[in-house]
């Protein structure tokens, strides 16, 4: 059982609005859409149950288990909570290893989870928009790759380019109908989700606006790339995701201000020198 995140911006900052606006349309669009066609697992980890016998049987190999948690560590390892440490995105990981290894389904609830964001500077948005693309990338490479589509910018590139050789369309009325279209449908999951849109209508689509700009940037940005930073320390992200820690080193992503990274294994205390 899971829910759909519901973002409530508790701070002023610009990436705290980006962040909103991202939760309550793309992603929810998205979240929805998945689980609907229940073709792979789709879950983050905002509010979900378990059965404990259940996760004592998958460690995350996403190969289909034998029949008892003993029969199954001795095949693939450790399992339970403890096996999936080693992944950043291990909420998604563990629906992942039920349902490739124990060939279960998850429930998508009715309801939806209150999800309060904090103070985000744009910055702070961009580089967790990279992280998670980046995560995704190991986990779901295929899908990553075509991530752009489901943006409305890049998919307006898309079908324009299809549609001025069989109607002649006008440029300017193609993006303006499309955008429209494009905001309504977003307002309409964000309504569906809240109930309201808020007060500050003006500022959410100011925010969704800059957002899906944004969106395409962000993507191949984080194409490009393996170094993620978590809770204040750096990591590599590996194979399904799995993450290792890093050293640091300074790194200029184009025209994004310069960063403070990690590219070489921490030393251990106690190990020489």
């Amino acid at each position: 059982m899971h829910h759909v995140p519901l973002a409530f911006a508790h701070g002023t900052k610009l990436g705290t609005k980006l962040e909103e606006a991202f939760l309550n349309t793309n992603h929810a669009k998205m979240y929805l859409a998945i689980n609907f066609v229940a073709i792979e697992s789709c879950v983050v980890g905002k509010s979900n149950l378990y059965r404990r016998s259940d996760l004592d049987r998958v460690n995350g190999s996403l190969k289909p288990t034998i029949s008892s948690a003993a029969d199954d560590a001795s095949r693939h390892g450790e399992c339970g909570l403890a096996a999936f440490g080693r992944f950043l995105a291990e909420d998604n990981m563990i629906a992942s290893a039920l349902w490739h290894e124990l060939g279960l389904r998850h429930e998508l609830s009715c309801d939806v989870a209150r999800n309060v964001v904090g103070n985000m500077t744009l910055s702070d948005y961009v580089w967790r928009r990279v992280r998670w693309i980046r995560v995704r990338k190991h986990m779901a490479f295929a899908a990553t790759l075509v991530e752009p589509l489901t943006e409305g910018v890049a998919l307006s590139v898309v079908d324009f380019t299809s549609l001025r050789y069989t109607t002649g369309v006008s440029l300017w009325l193609f993006y303006t109908l499309h955008l429209a279209l494009w905001l309504l449908i977003d307002l309409d999951v964000c309504i569906s989700l809240a109930g309201h849109l808020g007060p500050e209508a003006m500022r959410f689509i100011g925010a969704w606006a800059m957002r899906e700009i944004l969106a395409l940037p962000i993507w191949v940005i984080a194409i490009f790339g393996d170094g993620v930073e978590w809770r204040g320390k750096n990591y590599t992200v590996m194979r399904q995701g799995e993450a290792r820690r890093a050293g640091e080193r300074t790194v200029r992503y184009w025209w994004w201000p310069r960063r403070r990274q990690r590219d070489e294994y921490e030393r251990l205390e106690g190990a020489p020198s």
